[in-house]
C-alpha cells in the first residue's frame, strides 16, 4: 500500500513516521522547501542537498520527500491520501472527500469504536490519561492518541493503529484548531470539552469563532461541559445531550482547581461509562502527573513547580493560586508572538523574578521588550542552557515557591527530568 501525504507540519511528519512503522510506502509533499524537517524519520538521507535550491526530491527506501513542489502522478498512484489537518475545508480537501481518498475513508475500523474525544484549550491530555487509566482498570483495552501538538503520535497514527488492533475504546485527544477535521475523521459517541482558553487566536482570531467551532463539532453528540463554561446554552442547543461535570471532590494529588476540573470531566464520562465510583476514587487516588504537564518538586525549602503552560489562561489559573518568588518562562515560535501574552500575566502577579529561556525558538529579545513595555519592574534574567536554569532554581530554592513554564514542551520535559532528579537526590 502505498499513501500520500500532503504538508509536513506536525501532523503530516507524524503521519509518514506512522506509515512507514506500519508498512506502507509514502510519497510526502510541502510546497514550503525551507519546512522543518526535524522528526522525520529519513535514516541514510543527506539534508545537506536542500541548500541553494528551489526545489528538490529526496529518494529513500519506501519514502520519497518532494520539497518545493508536488508531484501530482506521484498522488494518482497512491492508495490514499493524508493530508494536514489545516488543509480541511478548502478546495483540495473537498476533491478528495469527494473521491473518498482520505486515508480515514480508506480504512475506517476506527469508526467501528467506541469513541472518546475530548477537547478544550487546557487540560486535555491530563484529562485523556485519567480516563486511559480509569478505563484499564476495569480490563478495557484502548487506543489513546492523537493531537501530535500534544505530544501523541498524530490522528493518523491512531486511525492506522485501530485498523491494525483490537480495541474496545478509542480516546482522542482533540486540538482546538483540528476540529472540523477530527469531527469528520472520527465517529465520536462522546465529547468531553475541558475549558474555552485564550490560545490560537491566531487561528481563531475571535473566542466567537472558537465556540461555533465547537458548537459544529458537538453537534448531534453526547457532550460533557464544566457546570459553569461560557456558551453552555449554545453548546445544548447543538448537542442530541448535554452532561454537566465539576470540580472533583475525592484525594487527587495533581496540583490546582484546573486539575479538579480535569478530574471531574474524567469521573464524569466513566460514571456515564457504568463505572463505579470505588475504581473511579482508587484510579484517581494514585493518577500521577503526565510527563510535561504540572508537577512539583521539593528542592530544599522551594516548591519547584513544572510544566507547560503555553498560553495565558494556564498561566492565570496556576499564579492564580499561589505566590511565586520566581517565574521562568520558555518563549514561542517567532511567528506566534499572540503567546507572548502569558508575559502579561506574569507581570500582573508580580514575582520578584521572571527567568526567560528559549522554549520553542529563542525569541528572548522580543519576550524581554514585550516586559519592559509592561512597566515590569522586578529582575529580568535570560538563559540559554538547561545547566543556566539549574543554577537559578538552586540559588532560589531556599524561598517558597518557583514556577518553570511557558512553551516548549520537550524543552520543559528535559527540565522537569533535572529537576526530579534532583528532588530525589535530596529526599534520601
Amino acid at each position: 500500500m502505498k499513501a500520500a501525504v500532503i504538508g509536513l507540519g506536525v501532523e503530516g511528519k507524524k503521519a509518514v513516521n506512522s506509515l512507514l512503522k506500519h508498512g506502507w510506502e509514502v510519497y510526502a509533499t510541502d510546497l514550503n522547501i525551507n519546512v522543518d524537517l526535524d522528526g522525520l524519520d529519513l535514516p541514510m538521507l543527506s539534508m545537506n542537498m536542500m541548500d541553494g535550491e528551489q526545489t528538490v526530491s529526496i529518494v529513500g527506501e519506501n519514502i520519497t520527500v518532494d520539497l518545493g513542489f508536488t508531484n501530482p502522478y506521484a498522488i494518482e498512484q497512491c492508495d490514499a491520501i493524508a493530508m494536514s489537518p489545516s488543509m480541511f475545508g478548502g478546495t483540495f480537501a473537498e476533491r478528495l472527500l469527494e473521491e473518498g481518498e482520505l486515508l480515514s475513508d480508506v480504512l475506517n475500523k476506527h469508526k467501528d469504536i467506541f469513541t472518546i474525544g475530548i477537547t478544550g484549550t487546557n487540560g486535555k491530555t491530563t484529562t485523556v490519561h485519567m480516563i486511559k487509566s480509569i478505563l484499564e482498570n476495569v480490563g478495557k483495552k484502548v487506543l489513546v492518541g492523537g493531537n501530535g501538538g500534544g505530544g501523541f503520535s498524530g490522528y493518523y497514527d491512531l486511525i492506522l493503529e485501530a485498523n491494525d488492533g483490537d480495541y474496545d475504546i478509542l480516546l482522542v485527544e482533540v486540538c482546538d484548531m483540528t476540529l472540523d477535521f477530527c469531527r469528520y475523521t472520527f465517529d465520536f459517541d462522546m465529547i468531553g470539552l475541558t475549558n474555552i482558553g485564550n490560545d490560537h487566536m491566531n487561528v481563531h482570531k475571535t473566542i466567537a469563532n472558537y465556540k461555533n467551532s465547537l458548537v459544529r463539532f458537538f453537534e448531534d453528540r453526547l457532550i460533557f461541559t464544566a457546570y459553569n463554561q461560557d456558551f453552555n446554552s449554545d453548546f445544548k442547543e447543538a448537542a442530541c445531550k448535554t452532561i454537566p461535570y465539576f470540580e472533583y471532590q475525592d484525594e487527587l494529588q495533581l496540583f490546582g482547581k484546573f486539575n479538579l476540573l480535569n478530574a471531574g470531566l474524567a469521573t464524569a464520562i466513566t460514571r456515564e461509562l457504568k463505572i463505579s465510583k470505588e475504581v473511579i476514587r482508587d484510579t484517581l487516588s494514585n493518577f500521577k502527573a503526565v510527563e510535561g504537564r504540572l508537577d512539583v518538586y521539593k528542592i530544599n525549602d522551594a516548591h519547584v513547580y513544572v510544566g507547560k503552560t503555553d498560553n495565558s489562561d494556564a498561566l492565570a489559573s496556576i499564579l492564580s493560586e499561589r505566590d511565586f518568588y520566581a517565574v521562568f518562562i520558555g518563549t514561542p515560535r517567532h511567528n506566534e508572538t499572540h503567546r507572548l501574552d502569558i508575559l502579561d500575566v506574569a507581570v500582573k502577579y508580580n514575582p520578584e523574578v521572571i527567568v526567560l529561556f528559549p522554549g520553542l525558538d529563542d525569541t528572548l529579545d522580543i519576550a524581554i521588550y514585550r516586559l519592559n513595555s509592561l512597566g515590569y519592574m522586578g529582575n529580568i534574567i535570560t538563559v540559554n542552557s538547561l545547566d543556566q536554569i539549574i543554577e537559578l532554581v538552586a540559588e532560589y530554592s531556599h524561598e517558597d515557591a518557583i514556577l518553570i513554564g511557558g512553551n516548549g514542551q520537550d524543552t520543559i520535559i528535559d527540565i522537569q527530568e533535572r529537576i526530579k532528579l534532583i528532588s530525589e537526590k535530596l529526599s534520601k
